[in-house]
Protein backbone atom coordinates (compact mmCIF):
# COMPACT_ATOMS: atom_id res chain seq x y z
CA UNK A 1 0.00 0.00 0.00
CA UNK A 2 1.46 3.47 -0.96
CA UNK A 3 0.85 6.38 2.36
CA UNK A 4 2.63 8.96 0.57
CA UNK A 5 4.38 10.40 -2.41
CA UNK A 6 7.27 8.86 -3.28
CA UNK A 7 7.25 5.85 -0.63
CA UNK A 8 8.54 2.67 -1.65
CA UNK A 9 6.44 -0.17 -2.95
CA UNK A 10 5.96 -4.00 -0.97
CA UNK A 11 8.00 -6.22 -3.11
CA UNK A 12 4.48 -8.22 -3.58
CA UNK A 13 2.44 -5.10 -5.19
CA UNK A 14 5.56 -3.67 -6.90
CA UNK A 15 4.31 -5.31 -10.52
CA UNK A 16 0.55 -4.09 -10.10
CA UNK A 17 1.33 -0.95 -8.95
CA UNK A 18 3.79 0.14 -11.52
CA UNK A 19 1.63 -0.07 -14.25
CA UNK A 20 -1.06 2.09 -12.13
CA UNK A 21 1.79 4.66 -11.38
CA UNK A 22 2.95 5.08 -14.81
CA UNK A 23 -1.05 5.81 -15.94
CA UNK A 24 -0.86 8.20 -12.62
CA UNK A 25 1.56 10.21 -13.91
CA UNK A 26 0.11 11.41 -16.90
CA UNK A 27 -0.55 15.40 -15.87
CA UNK A 28 -4.08 16.11 -15.08
CA UNK A 29 -4.22 18.67 -17.41
CA UNK A 30 -3.70 16.69 -20.33
CA UNK A 31 -6.47 14.41 -18.84
CA UNK A 32 -8.67 17.43 -18.39
CA UNK A 33 -7.99 18.57 -22.36
CA UNK A 34 -8.68 14.72 -23.16
CA UNK A 35 -12.16 14.93 -21.95
CA UNK A 36 -12.81 18.12 -23.10
CA UNK A 37 -12.45 17.63 -26.67
CA UNK A 38 -14.23 14.49 -26.22
CA UNK A 39 -17.00 16.43 -25.33
CA UNK A 40 -17.30 18.57 -28.29
CA UNK A 41 -16.25 15.77 -30.87
CA UNK A 42 -18.80 13.28 -29.55
CA UNK A 43 -22.63 13.90 -31.45
CA UNK A 44 -25.71 14.59 -29.26
CA UNK A 45 -28.65 12.37 -29.50
CA UNK A 46 -31.66 13.59 -31.66
CA UNK A 47 -35.40 13.17 -30.38
CA UNK A 48 -38.38 14.13 -31.72
CA UNK A 49 -42.22 14.42 -31.72
CA UNK A 50 -44.65 15.50 -34.03
CA UNK A 51 -48.38 16.01 -33.91
CA UNK A 52 -51.05 17.80 -35.84
CA UNK A 53 -54.35 18.31 -36.85
CA UNK A 54 -56.00 19.29 -40.25
CA UNK A 55 -58.66 21.95 -40.96
CA UNK A 56 -58.00 21.81 -44.98
CA UNK A 57 -55.29 19.12 -45.70
CA UNK A 58 -52.87 21.24 -46.68
CA UNK A 59 -49.93 20.91 -44.12
CA UNK A 60 -47.13 18.28 -44.59
CA UNK A 61 -43.70 17.53 -42.92
CA UNK A 62 -40.38 15.85 -43.27
CA UNK A 63 -38.78 13.74 -40.76
CA UNK A 64 -35.31 11.92 -41.65
CA UNK A 65 -33.21 11.04 -39.32
CA UNK A 66 -30.73 8.82 -41.64
CA UNK A 67 -29.12 11.38 -43.99
CA UNK A 68 -25.45 11.10 -44.53
CA UNK A 69 -22.74 13.42 -45.63
CA UNK A 70 -20.84 10.32 -47.10
CA UNK A 71 -22.91 7.10 -48.03
CA UNK A 72 -22.15 4.60 -45.57
CA UNK A 73 -20.06 6.22 -43.53
CA UNK A 74 -21.93 6.96 -39.66
CA UNK A 75 -19.50 9.45 -38.48
CA UNK A 76 -21.48 11.79 -41.49
CA UNK A 77 -24.77 11.28 -40.22
CA UNK A 78 -26.87 14.17 -39.75
CA UNK A 79 -30.64 15.03 -39.46
CA UNK A 80 -33.57 16.84 -41.38
CA UNK A 81 -37.22 17.94 -40.39
CA UNK A 82 -39.12 20.61 -42.31
CA UNK A 83 -43.10 21.90 -42.08
CA UNK A 84 -44.57 22.75 -45.45
CA UNK A 85 -47.60 24.75 -45.11
CA UNK A 86 -49.61 24.71 -48.51
CA UNK A 87 -51.87 27.23 -50.09
CA UNK A 88 -54.72 27.00 -52.76
CA UNK A 89 -54.06 23.25 -53.17
CA UNK A 90 -51.67 20.47 -51.79
CA UNK A 91 -49.38 20.52 -54.97
CA UNK A 92 -46.68 22.49 -54.25
CA UNK A 93 -46.63 21.25 -50.70
CA UNK A 94 -45.80 17.56 -51.96
CA UNK A 95 -43.60 18.24 -54.62
CA UNK A 96 -41.14 20.47 -52.29
CA UNK A 97 -41.38 17.75 -49.52
CA UNK A 98 -40.19 15.21 -52.30
CA UNK A 99 -37.69 17.00 -53.67
CA UNK A 100 -36.69 20.21 -52.06
CA UNK A 101 -33.87 18.33 -49.70
CA UNK A 102 -32.15 16.85 -52.91
CA UNK A 103 -32.07 19.67 -54.46
CA UNK A 104 -30.22 21.30 -51.58
CA UNK A 105 -27.74 18.46 -51.53
CA UNK A 106 -26.75 18.46 -54.79
CA UNK A 107 -25.93 21.54 -54.55
CA UNK A 108 -22.97 21.30 -52.15
CA UNK A 109 -19.65 19.93 -53.39
CA UNK A 110 -18.96 16.33 -53.19
CA UNK A 111 -15.39 14.68 -50.54
CA UNK A 112 -15.28 18.05 -49.19
CA UNK A 113 -14.53 18.22 -44.85
CA UNK A 114 -17.41 18.18 -42.32
CA UNK A 115 -16.63 22.18 -42.11
CA UNK A 116 -16.49 23.07 -45.20
CA UNK A 117 -20.04 20.73 -45.95
CA UNK A 118 -21.23 23.23 -42.74
CA UNK A 119 -19.41 26.09 -44.38
CA UNK A 120 -21.18 25.40 -48.06
CA UNK A 121 -24.95 24.84 -46.66
CA UNK A 122 -26.51 28.35 -46.48
CA UNK A 123 -25.59 28.83 -49.94
CA UNK A 124 -26.76 25.15 -51.38
CA UNK A 125 -29.58 25.94 -49.28
CA UNK A 126 -30.62 28.97 -51.56
CA UNK A 127 -30.27 27.20 -54.59
CA UNK A 128 -32.04 24.31 -53.65
CA UNK A 129 -35.00 26.24 -52.92
CA UNK A 130 -34.91 28.25 -56.25
CA UNK A 131 -34.33 25.24 -58.06
CA UNK A 132 -37.18 23.35 -56.45
CA UNK A 133 -39.29 26.67 -57.26
CA UNK A 134 -38.08 26.60 -60.79
CA UNK A 135 -38.94 23.05 -61.53
CA UNK A 136 -42.54 22.93 -60.00
CA UNK A 137 -43.54 26.16 -62.03
CA UNK A 138 -42.71 24.34 -64.79
CA UNK A 139 -45.54 22.16 -64.05
CA UNK A 140 -47.86 24.49 -64.82
CA UNK A 141 -49.89 24.40 -61.67
CA UNK A 142 -50.90 27.45 -59.46
CA UNK A 143 -50.60 26.26 -55.65
CA UNK A 144 -47.77 27.78 -53.00
CA UNK A 145 -46.61 26.17 -49.86
CA UNK A 146 -44.32 28.14 -47.09
CA UNK A 147 -41.42 25.40 -46.51
CA UNK A 148 -38.81 25.60 -42.89
CA UNK A 149 -36.12 23.40 -43.69
CA UNK A 150 -34.14 22.21 -40.54
CA UNK A 151 -30.42 20.63 -40.95
CA UNK A 152 -28.89 19.10 -37.50
CA UNK A 153 -25.66 18.04 -37.76
CA UNK A 154 -24.03 17.51 -34.60
CA UNK A 155 -24.18 20.64 -32.16
CA UNK A 156 -24.85 22.74 -35.32
CA UNK A 157 -28.62 23.81 -36.52
CA UNK A 158 -28.87 24.99 -40.24
CA UNK A 159 -32.36 26.90 -40.68
CA UNK A 160 -33.33 27.43 -43.68
CA UNK A 161 -37.42 29.15 -44.29
CA UNK A 162 -39.83 30.93 -46.79
CA UNK A 163 -43.17 32.44 -45.57
CA UNK A 164 -44.72 32.11 -42.03
CA UNK A 165 -44.26 28.70 -40.73
CA UNK A 166 -41.34 29.04 -37.86
CA UNK A 167 -38.87 27.91 -35.94
CA UNK A 168 -37.54 28.14 -32.56
CA UNK A 169 -34.74 27.45 -30.36
CA UNK A 170 -35.50 26.39 -26.40
CA UNK A 171 -31.92 26.25 -24.35
CA UNK A 172 -30.75 25.80 -20.94
CA UNK A 173 -30.37 29.01 -20.51
CA UNK A 174 -34.03 29.72 -20.68
CA UNK A 175 -33.93 32.00 -23.16
CA UNK A 176 -36.50 31.11 -26.56
CA UNK A 177 -34.48 32.57 -29.86
CA UNK A 178 -36.04 32.90 -33.31
CA UNK A 179 -34.34 31.23 -35.91
CA UNK A 180 -36.66 32.23 -38.77
CA UNK A 181 -38.03 35.28 -40.27
CA UNK A 182 -41.81 35.77 -40.47
CA UNK A 183 -42.78 36.97 -44.69
CA UNK A 184 -45.62 38.09 -43.91
CA UNK A 185 -46.41 41.51 -46.33
CA UNK A 186 -48.48 42.42 -42.93
CA UNK A 187 -45.72 42.50 -40.35
CA UNK A 188 -42.53 42.86 -42.81
CA UNK A 189 -42.02 45.99 -43.94
CA UNK A 190 -39.11 45.60 -45.72
CA UNK A 191 -40.63 42.97 -47.64
CA UNK A 192 -43.15 45.56 -48.37
CA UNK A 193 -41.07 48.08 -50.12
CA UNK A 194 -38.45 45.14 -51.86
CA UNK A 195 -41.86 43.94 -53.68
CA UNK A 196 -43.30 47.53 -54.22
CA UNK A 197 -39.71 47.96 -55.88
CA UNK A 198 -40.10 44.81 -57.67
CA UNK A 199 -43.21 45.83 -59.82
CA UNK A 200 -45.79 44.76 -57.38
CA UNK A 201 -48.74 46.21 -55.30
CA UNK A 202 -49.55 45.47 -51.70
CA UNK A 203 -53.00 46.58 -50.72
CA UNK A 204 -55.94 45.18 -48.83
CA UNK A 205 -58.63 43.82 -50.33
CA UNK A 206 -61.51 46.27 -51.26
CA UNK A 207 -64.78 45.16 -50.61
CA UNK A 208 -68.41 46.31 -51.92
CA UNK A 209 -68.51 50.03 -51.20
CA UNK A 210 -64.44 50.32 -51.14
CA UNK A 211 -63.66 49.20 -47.27
CA UNK A 212 -60.68 47.73 -47.58
CA UNK A 213 -60.92 44.58 -45.45
CA UNK A 214 -57.98 41.92 -44.15
CA UNK A 215 -53.87 41.46 -44.07
CA UNK A 216 -52.30 42.94 -46.60
CA UNK A 217 -51.65 41.13 -49.63
CA UNK A 218 -49.14 41.08 -52.87
CA UNK A 219 -51.60 41.87 -56.26
CA UNK A 220 -51.45 40.15 -58.92
CA UNK A 221 -52.92 37.16 -56.95
CA UNK A 222 -53.13 38.57 -53.74
CA UNK A 223 -51.16 36.63 -51.89
CA UNK A 224 -50.05 37.42 -48.18
CA UNK A 225 -46.34 36.36 -48.12
CA UNK A 226 -43.73 37.96 -49.78
CA UNK A 227 -41.80 34.72 -50.09
CA UNK A 228 -43.03 30.76 -50.83
CA UNK A 229 -41.94 28.13 -53.39
CA UNK A 230 -44.68 27.96 -56.21
CA UNK A 231 -47.72 30.00 -56.76
CA UNK A 232 -47.47 30.27 -60.12
CA UNK A 233 -50.47 32.52 -60.61
CA UNK A 234 -48.48 35.48 -58.88
CA UNK A 235 -45.61 37.76 -60.06
CA UNK A 236 -41.96 36.72 -59.69
CA UNK A 237 -41.47 39.17 -57.01
CA UNK A 238 -43.28 36.68 -54.76
CA UNK A 239 -39.14 34.70 -54.20
CA UNK A 240 -38.62 31.58 -53.02
CA UNK A 241 -35.03 32.98 -51.45
CA UNK A 242 -34.95 31.77 -48.17
CA UNK A 243 -33.64 33.37 -44.58
CA UNK A 244 -30.58 31.34 -43.39
CA UNK A 245 -29.41 31.07 -40.07
CA UNK A 246 -26.66 28.59 -38.78
CA UNK A 247 -25.75 28.07 -34.80
CA UNK A 248 -23.83 26.02 -33.03
CA UNK A 249 -25.28 24.79 -29.56
CA UNK A 250 -23.38 24.24 -26.55
CA UNK A 251 -23.20 20.76 -25.07
CA UNK A 252 -26.37 21.61 -22.88
CA UNK A 253 -28.31 20.85 -25.81
CA UNK A 254 -31.36 22.30 -26.84
CA UNK A 255 -35.17 22.38 -28.18
CA UNK A 256 -36.34 23.15 -31.41
CA UNK A 257 -40.38 23.52 -32.06
CA UNK A 258 -41.21 23.71 -35.87
CA UNK A 259 -44.73 24.59 -36.56
CA UNK A 260 -46.85 25.94 -39.35
CA UNK A 261 -48.69 29.11 -38.47
CA UNK A 262 -51.52 27.50 -36.91
CA UNK A 263 -49.25 27.27 -33.73
CA UNK A 264 -47.93 30.71 -34.30
CA UNK A 265 -51.22 32.78 -34.69
CA UNK A 266 -52.79 31.41 -31.40
CA UNK A 267 -49.17 31.11 -29.36
CA UNK A 268 -46.24 33.66 -28.96
CA UNK A 269 -42.47 31.74 -29.17
CA UNK A 270 -42.50 32.43 -25.14
CA UNK A 271 -46.22 30.60 -24.86
CA UNK A 272 -44.94 27.42 -27.25
CA UNK A 273 -41.75 26.87 -25.63
CA UNK A 274 -43.58 27.26 -21.76
CA UNK A 275 -46.03 24.69 -23.17
CA UNK A 276 -43.69 21.81 -22.71
CA UNK A 277 -40.45 22.75 -21.15
CA UNK A 278 -39.50 19.12 -18.59
CA UNK A 279 -41.83 17.25 -21.32
CA UNK A 280 -40.14 14.49 -23.47
CA UNK A 281 -39.87 15.26 -27.14
CA UNK A 282 -42.89 12.98 -27.92
CA UNK A 283 -45.26 14.36 -25.75
CA UNK A 284 -44.38 18.18 -26.26
CA UNK A 285 -45.31 18.23 -29.82
CA UNK A 286 -48.84 17.06 -28.45
CA UNK A 287 -48.98 19.74 -25.60
CA UNK A 288 -47.92 22.83 -28.28
CA UNK A 289 -51.02 21.79 -30.28
CA UNK A 290 -53.06 21.79 -27.47
CA UNK A 291 -52.13 24.27 -26.47
CA UNK A 292 -52.96 26.49 -29.68
CA UNK A 293 -56.42 24.55 -29.85
CA UNK A 294 -57.23 26.19 -26.45
CA UNK A 295 -56.13 29.30 -27.07
CA UNK A 296 -57.88 30.09 -30.34
CA UNK A 297 -59.54 26.72 -31.67
CA UNK A 298 -58.58 24.86 -34.91
CA UNK A 299 -58.71 27.65 -37.70
CA UNK A 300 -56.29 26.98 -39.32
CA UNK A 301 -53.97 23.42 -40.38
CA UNK A 302 -51.78 22.73 -37.06
CA UNK A 303 -48.61 21.35 -37.34
CA UNK A 304 -45.69 20.75 -34.63
CA UNK A 305 -42.85 18.72 -34.63
CA UNK A 306 -40.51 19.11 -31.26
CA UNK A 307 -36.94 18.19 -32.17
CA UNK A 308 -34.33 17.61 -28.83
CA UNK A 309 -31.03 17.97 -29.38
CA UNK A 310 -29.46 16.09 -26.04
CA UNK A 311 -25.79 15.52 -25.03
CA UNK A 312 -25.46 11.75 -25.03
CA UNK A 313 -24.84 11.26 -21.76
CA UNK A 314 -28.34 12.37 -20.47
CA UNK A 315 -31.65 10.82 -21.27
CA UNK A 316 -33.08 13.70 -21.92
CA UNK A 317 -32.75 18.02 -22.14
CA UNK A 318 -31.60 18.91 -18.37
CA UNK A 319 -34.23 20.91 -16.75
CA UNK A 320 -34.27 25.01 -17.49
CA UNK A 321 -33.31 26.58 -13.92
CA UNK A 322 -36.04 28.82 -12.53
CA UNK A 323 -34.68 32.48 -11.93
CA UNK A 324 -35.16 33.77 -8.38
CA UNK A 325 -37.59 37.05 -8.55
CA UNK A 326 -35.63 40.10 -7.57
CA UNK A 327 -37.33 42.31 -4.69
CA UNK A 328 -38.94 44.80 -7.10
CA UNK A 329 -40.47 42.00 -9.45
CA UNK A 330 -41.75 40.74 -6.23
CA UNK A 331 -43.11 43.70 -4.93
CA UNK A 332 -45.19 44.67 -8.85
CA UNK A 333 -46.26 41.53 -9.52
CA UNK A 334 -46.28 39.30 -6.29
CA UNK A 335 -44.84 35.54 -6.18
CA UNK A 336 -45.18 33.54 -9.29
CA UNK A 337 -46.92 31.04 -9.56
CA UNK A 338 -45.97 27.63 -11.21
CA UNK A 339 -49.39 27.22 -12.05
CA UNK A 340 -50.37 29.53 -15.18
CA UNK A 341 -54.15 28.60 -15.18
CA UNK A 342 -53.96 30.66 -10.94
CA UNK A 343 -52.77 34.44 -12.71
CA UNK A 344 -54.22 36.80 -11.21
CA UNK A 345 -55.18 40.17 -13.30
CA UNK A 346 -52.62 42.82 -13.24
CA UNK A 347 -53.28 45.42 -10.76
CA UNK A 348 -53.68 49.03 -11.87
CA UNK A 349 -49.82 50.02 -11.03
CA UNK A 350 -48.54 46.94 -13.26
CA UNK A 351 -50.93 48.03 -16.05
CA UNK A 352 -49.74 51.84 -16.14
CA UNK A 353 -46.11 50.46 -15.57
CA UNK A 354 -46.14 47.92 -18.47
CA UNK A 355 -49.40 48.04 -20.46
CA UNK A 356 -51.77 45.49 -21.25
CA UNK A 357 -49.57 42.33 -22.92
CA UNK A 358 -51.25 40.31 -25.63
CA UNK A 359 -50.53 36.52 -25.67
CA UNK A 360 -50.66 36.43 -28.98
CA UNK A 361 -47.89 39.19 -29.15
CA UNK A 362 -44.01 37.78 -30.49
CA UNK A 363 -41.54 38.76 -28.04
CA UNK A 364 -38.82 41.16 -29.34
CA UNK A 365 -36.46 39.58 -26.91
CA UNK A 366 -37.08 36.13 -29.19
CA UNK A 367 -35.11 37.19 -32.04
CA UNK A 368 -32.12 37.68 -30.26
CA UNK A 369 -29.88 34.64 -29.53
CA UNK A 370 -29.19 33.26 -25.95
CA UNK A 371 -26.24 33.78 -23.88
CA UNK A 372 -22.86 33.65 -24.72
CA UNK A 373 -21.79 30.29 -24.22
CA UNK A 374 -24.98 28.97 -24.82
CA UNK A 375 -25.67 29.71 -28.38
CA UNK A 376 -23.13 30.59 -31.14
CA UNK A 377 -24.29 32.35 -34.76
CA UNK A 378 -22.48 30.88 -37.07
CA UNK A 379 -24.01 32.48 -40.23
CA UNK A 380 -27.04 35.07 -41.10
CA UNK A 381 -28.66 36.62 -44.66
CA UNK A 382 -32.15 36.82 -45.30
CA UNK A 383 -31.39 39.16 -48.67
CA UNK A 384 -33.38 38.28 -51.84
CA UNK A 385 -30.75 39.16 -54.20
CA UNK A 386 -29.85 35.83 -55.20
CA UNK A 387 -26.64 37.27 -57.07
CA UNK A 388 -25.29 38.04 -53.74
CA UNK A 389 -26.60 34.77 -51.61
CA UNK A 390 -25.06 32.17 -54.11
CA UNK A 391 -21.27 34.28 -54.09
CA UNK A 392 -18.68 34.28 -56.54
CA UNK A 393 -16.77 30.99 -56.02
CA UNK A 394 -18.53 28.50 -58.66
CA UNK A 395 -16.90 25.82 -60.33
CA UNK A 396 -14.97 26.16 -63.40
CA UNK A 397 -13.16 24.15 -65.10
CA UNK A 398 -10.16 25.66 -66.78
CA UNK A 399 -9.31 22.69 -68.92
CA UNK A 400 -13.01 22.00 -70.79
CA UNK A 401 -14.01 25.51 -70.35
CA UNK A 402 -16.89 23.94 -68.70
CA UNK A 403 -19.20 26.45 -66.42
CA UNK A 404 -21.98 25.05 -63.72
CA UNK A 405 -24.88 27.09 -63.26
CA UNK A 406 -25.28 28.24 -59.25
CA UNK A 407 -29.10 27.23 -59.18
CA UNK A 408 -29.77 23.99 -61.02
CA UNK A 409 -26.02 22.87 -61.30
CA UNK A 410 -26.39 22.00 -64.66
CA UNK A 411 -22.61 22.03 -66.45
CA UNK A 412 -22.44 23.97 -69.84
CA UNK A 413 -19.72 25.15 -72.25
CA UNK A 414 -19.48 29.04 -72.31
CA UNK A 415 -21.99 30.66 -75.01
CA UNK A 416 -24.69 33.87 -75.55
CA UNK A 417 -26.65 31.63 -72.91
CA UNK A 418 -24.79 31.73 -70.31
CA UNK A 419 -24.13 35.26 -68.09
CA UNK A 420 -22.73 35.90 -64.79
CA UNK A 421 -23.81 38.60 -61.96
CA UNK A 422 -21.70 41.72 -63.71
CA UNK A 423 -19.64 42.33 -66.52
CA UNK A 424 -18.29 39.90 -69.29
CA UNK A 425 -16.53 37.17 -67.82
CA UNK A 426 -14.36 37.12 -71.21
CA UNK A 427 -12.82 40.69 -70.13
CA UNK A 428 -9.45 40.75 -71.21
CA UNK A 429 -8.62 42.61 -67.69
CA UNK A 430 -10.13 40.11 -65.41
CA UNK A 431 -7.71 37.90 -64.49
CA UNK A 432 -10.03 35.46 -62.89
CA UNK A 433 -13.35 34.63 -64.16
CA UNK A 434 -15.99 34.92 -61.62
CA UNK A 435 -19.80 34.02 -60.65
CA UNK A 436 -21.81 33.08 -60.25
CA UNK A 437 -23.22 31.41 -63.68
CA UNK A 438 -26.66 31.06 -64.57
CA UNK A 439 -27.83 29.09 -67.65
CA UNK A 440 -30.71 30.95 -69.84
CA UNK A 441 -33.89 29.66 -67.19
CA UNK A 442 -31.91 30.17 -64.29
CA UNK A 443 -30.76 33.94 -65.11
CA UNK A 444 -34.45 34.58 -66.82
CA UNK A 445 -36.17 33.51 -62.90
CA UNK A 446 -33.03 35.60 -61.30
CA UNK A 447 -33.98 38.60 -63.33
CA UNK A 448 -37.78 38.48 -62.82
CA UNK A 449 -37.66 38.48 -59.49
CA UNK A 450 -35.42 41.60 -59.21
CA UNK A 451 -37.95 43.22 -61.08
CA UNK A 452 -36.10 43.74 -64.54
CA UNK A 453 -38.08 41.72 -66.99
CA UNK A 454 -42.36 41.34 -66.92
CA UNK A 455 -43.59 38.74 -64.67
CA UNK A 456 -44.28 35.23 -66.20
CA UNK A 457 -47.30 35.00 -68.88
CA UNK A 458 -50.33 33.80 -67.66
CA UNK A 459 -50.54 29.96 -67.05
CA UNK A 460 -52.52 27.72 -68.77
CA UNK A 461 -54.36 24.88 -66.80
Amino acid sequence: MMSGKGELLSSSSSSRMKSQAQVAAIPLGTLIGRELRSEKIEKPFVKFGQSGLAKKGEDYFLIKTDSYRVSGDSSTLFSVFAIFDGHNGISAAIFTKENLLNNVLSAIPQDISRDAWLQALPRALVAGFVKTDIEFQQKGETSGTTATLVVIDGWTVTVASVGDSRCILDTQGGVVSLLTVDHRLEENAEERARVTASGGEVGRLNVYGGNAVGPLRCWPGGLCLSRSIGDTDVGEFIVPIPHVKQVKLSNYGGRLIIASDGIWDALSNDSAAQSCRGIPAELAAKLVVKEALRSRGLKDDTTCLVVDIIPSDLPVLPPIPRKKPSMLTSLLFGKKSGNTTNKKKPNMLTSLLFGKKSGNTTNKAANKLSSVGVVEELFEEGSAMLAERLGKDFPFNKNSGIFRCAVCQMDQPPGDDLSVKSGPFFSPSSKQREGPFFCTNCRKKKDAMEGKRPSRPTVIA
